[in-house]
């Protein structure tokens, strides 16, 4: 069975120096108060043109992100190539309203399948609908709307040719593209779309992939539907699986409007829930391909022992395993030292533009108090072993 404790193969590519900061960051976002003063900080420091760019590039964005272009990116790629690690460019831009934002981001998409197109160390490409589109434009296309309003009708029609303006590169770049997961309350209106792309362009392979997020209680029996309309209607279907990035907002927000939360009633359901996931979809591989999501090493080793159940090889292209940059290289880089498909997740992007990423990366590393503790014990023992080995 697979070990992720080996902190020499999982480290491997990074200096004692790299380590430190990392040590020293992971500290820091393990204090919520920490966390609350910096963001606070942080955003008075923007909002009065303080000249903190350099500050944050060299720490925080450092850990997290790729680069502030593509270019920047690439040499960060080419590095983690020389592990038998992947990369996905993630153009990590949120929250423009303008129109021509959403045009340069359809762009920039563009260009990140392009750039797989010919860069074999780049499998996949990766955007979110609410970069190219209002949230309360999707927020009114999910209940429905745009059927009877005019002004949203023209507004879906926008971003349905921006999403096939996608799509439709990936199709003949041959590079599949992730559509990610959102709030509950815009994701039926983005689960719609990524259907009706996905059967347009998935007819030879998985291209477009939907992004499911398994914190719902809802979503094992949508992946099981998912499946069954892929078979009826005789296209493949890409599924990445992951355990969701908006558990606290999703909770108060049912509170606050009195509805029943779609969140999952404890962990272990939750664990329960994507583990099975992952089983279905490996059992119905004929017609389905799957990117794995986690920073959990238990469900990171239960795909492993899937695709030996199953019979599955270890480099099979249907079946990835994907990380955050900056985060669990014990499972990215152990797990590629054992010959399974591995890809890290490299936002990029223009430092300013890119914060509320990082400052999101801060808060649910924070909530998620045993992955920071985690990360913390393993940078411990690495430079633990590097002092006793230059002894």
């Amino acid at each position: 069975m697979i070990s992720f404790e080996n902190t020499k193969i999982a480290f491997h590519s990074k200096s004692s120096k790299d380590l430190k900061r990392a040590y020293w960051l992971f500290k820091i976002i393990a204090n919520p108060k920490i966390v609350l003063f910096g963001k606070w900080l942080t955003n008075m420091a923007i909002k009065i043109n303080l000249p903190i760019r350099k500050i944050i590039k060299r720490t925080i964005f450092k850990q997290f992100c790729g680069g502030e272009s593509i270019f920047e990116s690439l040499k960060l790629s080419k590095q983690l190539s020389k592990y038998n690690l992947k990369t996905i460019l993630d153009y990590s831009i949120e929250g423009k309203l303008k129109e021509e934002d959403f045009n340069h981001t359809v762009n920039e998409i563009i260009a990140t399948i392009n750039e797989g197109k010919s860069n074999k160390d780049i499998p996949f490409a990766v955007f979110k609908i609410s970069g190219i589109c209002s949230f309360s434009t999707l927020k009114k296309m999910n209940n429905g709307t745009h059927n009877i309003d005019s002004e949203i009708n023209k507004e879906y029609k926008k971003l349905n040719a921006r999403i096939d303006l996608i799509c439709k590169a990936a199709y003949n770049a041959n590079v599949p593209v992730f559509i990610d997961a959102e709030e509950s309350w815009i994701q039926n209106s983005i689960d719609n779309l990524v259907k009706e792309m996905s059967i347009k362009y998935n007819k030879n392979r998985a291209i477009i992939f939907n992004t499911v997020q398994l914190y719902r209680h809802d979503k094992l029996s949508f992946v099981k539907n998912e499946i069954e309309h892929a078979r009826k209607n005789k296209y493949f279907l890409g599924l990445k699986l992951v355990r969701g990035a908006y558990m606290e907002k999703e909770r108060q927000r049912a509170e606050k409007k009195g509805y029943p939360s779609p969140i999952q009633p404890n962990k272990k359901v939750c664990d329960e829930h994507f583990d099975k996931a992952m089983e279905i979809i490996l059992k119905n591989i004929d017609v389905t391909a799957v990117c794995v999501g986690t920073h959990n090493e238990k469900s990171s080793i239960k795909l492993t022992e899937l695709m030996s159940a199953y019979k599955i090889k270890k480099n099979d292209p249907r079946i990835y395993f994907a990380q955050l940059l900056g985060m669990s290289d014990h499972i990215s880089y152990n797990l590629s030292h054992n010959g399974y498909n591995v890809a890290k997740y490299i936002p990029y992007g223009p430092v300013k533009e890119v914060l509320p990423y990082l400052l999101r990366r801060a808060d649910e590393n924070t909530s998620v108090a045993g992955q920071t503790t985690r990360e913390l014990s393993l940078i411990r023992k690495e430079i633990k072993r590097r002092k006793k080995q230059s002894k």
